[in-house]
């Protein structure tokens, strides 16, 4: 790829794999999109990090993790933890675990689901609606933004590992 790839609106640049900067905002214009941006995700994880996933209901939070969890390897059934709250797979880089956190009445319950020894193992942590368990999240390495537009969807990616290796 010699740069960027454009869509029909220079708002929202399809994501470059060896764009440096801390943010980064995409279209998404189908669900073919939303799989191939997860791809290029998982290449960029190391494993053990923590990716907050937002936005409304519908917008395609499950769909993304989903693509990333199959890009890290994961061949079982992807379910959706709405739920569960908690799904674990075994990825190429280690443990993962999906959370999803919209089902929560009070952050407070997310120490019924997920103890301090839960957040002191090693594992790429995916959650859904972080907003739920705010106060008892650790703080997160990386941010998503799902928007639904008229055509697909916007997404913003927010690194914050390259915010720290700026110094910003």
């Amino acid at each position: 790829m010699t740069g960027p790839t454009q869509t029909e609106s220079d708002d929202f640049p399809l994501l470059c794999p060896n764009d440096t900067r801390a943010s980064e905002q995409i279209c998404l214009p189908d669900e073919q999109a939303t799989e191939d941006f997860a791809r290029s995700f998982a290449s960029r994880l190391r494993g053990g990090e923590t990716v907050f996933v937002n936005g409304e209901l519908g917008v395609g939070k499950t769909t993304l993790i989903r693509g990333i969890l199959r890009a890290l390897g994961v061949r079982s059934h992807v379910r959706s933890p709405t739920y569960t709250l908690v799904e674990s797979y075994q990825t190429l880089r280690g443990p993962a675990v999906h959370l999803d956190l919209y089902r929560l009445a009070q952050p407070a319950e997310l120490e019924f689901v997920a103890d301090g020894e839960f957040w002191a193992r090693p594992a790429l942590r995916l959650i859904e609606w972080p907003d739920h368990g705010r106060g008892f999240l650790p703080n997160p390495d990386i941010q998503i933004h799902l928007a639904l537009l008229p055509h697909g969807r916007a997404l913003e990616l927010t690194d914050q590992r390259l915010s720290a290796r700026k110094g910003g």
